[in-house]
């Protein structure tokens, strides 16, 4: 993998490409919130050889610091779709994590018709219907809330509730472990603020193209199992649950993940540039 950089007003972006062939699918793949482009080690030692993979230190994480925390999801969002438009990459399959899942729906909504895909891991869906008024208030709060635990709590919590395995864990640790007690309140608080943000904006957040959610049956993020639930039976989406998996059910099932994802995508049948 290479890194490289992608510079915007606000900040420049890190991110990681293999080599780039335009006959390939590509595989664009989009860490969750305080995570940074290694939560998706396991995805890129499967896939790497196989299809074009790209994966980033979203805007204000780990490598892509200092950056202005002012920014929205539809920006990120933007700035993805420069970044992979700068590559040559077109018809990518978006793979997103928690937060990557918004970022992606976030380029759906505001790029109709340009992914060839969709993977959904450990997310939830964007649209105000699925939300209430109370839980977007939650999240409006979470960097005073955050701010009110001892930063050895905090920790604890955020490695512990991410993961049931050693290696999620200690992948997790090694995230955390990128910030001060500050950085890590900031950077989490921005985080469930633009996501509030991005739900009351009330837009379609339509599904375009062929799209699978994938969550762990350990998953004890807010609410994520019954999001999932509703979101599938409401938008007909095929959901797979991840036995004694956690939030990052990609770090605690890899070989189960990388077999779903893998179908999916050669499901999507040949490449289409056009």
């Amino acid at each position: 993998m290479k890194e490289k950089i992608f510079e915007t007003d606000y900040g420049t972006i890190h991110y990681w490409t293999g080599d780039l062939y335009a006959d390939c699918r590509t595989l664009v793949f989009l860490p969750g919130l305080t995570a940074d482009h290694r939560l998706f080690d396991k995805q890129i030692e499967a896939f790497g050889e196989e299809f074009n993979v790209v994966t980033w230190d979203a805007p204000g994480h780990a490598a892509s610091r200092p950056f202005r925390l002012d920014f929205t999801l539809m920006d990120k969002a933007e700035w993805l779709h420069d970044l992979l438009m700068y590559e040559g990459i077109v018809k990518p399959v978006l793979i997103g994590q928690s937060m990557g899942g918004y970022v992606a729906q976030c380029f759906l909504q505001k790029y109709p018709g340009e992914a060839a895909g969709f993977v959904s891991i450990d997310s939830t869906p964007l649209k105000r219907s699925y939300v209430t008024g109370a839980e977007i208030w939650a999240l409006r709060r979470t960097e005073p809330m955050y701010r009110a635990f001892p930063w050895k709590t905090l920790r604890r919590i955020g490695i512990r509730g991410c993961s049931t395995t050693r290696y999620g864990r200690q992948l997790m640790e090694s995230f955390i472990d990128e910030y001060t007690k500050d950085e890590y309140c900031r950077l989490s608080g921005h985080g469930m603020k633009l996501l509030a943000d991005a739900m009351d904006a009330d837009l379609p957040y339509i599904i375009d193209c062929p799209a699978i959610l994938i969550c762990g049956e350990k998953d004890l993020s807010g609410s994520a199992k019954s999001y999932n639930r509703r979101w599938a039976k409401k938008e007909g989406l095929p959901v797979f649950w991840i036995s004694g998996a956690g939030h990052n059910s990609n770090t605690d099932k890899p070989e189960e993940v990388n077999r779903i994802i893998r179908e999916f995508v050669m499901s999507l049948g040949e490449v289409d540039n056009g």
